[in-house]
């Protein structure tokens, strides 16, 4: 697909990781009472931007690549409310999150560009054109 032999070579996928690393950083500062509460919530969803992003690239059909790729999305906004959240408990500092919603801006336009390519390609292919070969 597109010339990429793994999804670890997508830039959604490397920018996903970057916020999933950041955050893991981030949550070993949180308190002990959050372990099993947000902690463990934006780990998550924070895996999860990555992990469907990557099923979907292993699905080799571009319609069920894109749905994966909505999932990804999905979690990338439950990652963002979990910042907030974060935020607005005093876990993280303004510089902090404002750190992650650069990096949340970022995924999410790589994903919803990934997401238009996918689209293009499946409606190149049904007509029988098919430029990701």
């Amino acid at each position: 697909m597109m010339g990429f032999k793994t999804f670890e070579e997508l830039e959604v996928w490397k920018k996903g990781r970057e916020l999933r690393n950041e955050i893991s950083k981030t949550v070993k500062t949180f308190p002990k009472e959050e372990k099993y509460n947000l902690t463990l919530q934006i780990l998550k969803s924070s895996r999860s931007v990555k992990a469907n992003i990557a099923e979907g690239f292993g699905r080799f059909h571009h319609q069920e690549n894109i749905q994966f790729c909505r999932i990804s999305r999905g979690s990338l906004y439950e990652t963002l409310e979990h910042i907030i959240c974060s935020h607005d408990e005093e876990y993280i500092s303004e510089e902090e999150f404002d750190k992650f919603k650069i990096l949340f801006d970022n995924v999410l336009k790589l994903l919803n560009g990934y997401i238009s390519y996918l689209k293009k390609a499946s409606s190149e292919k049904q007509k029988g054109n098919n430029p990701a070969t």
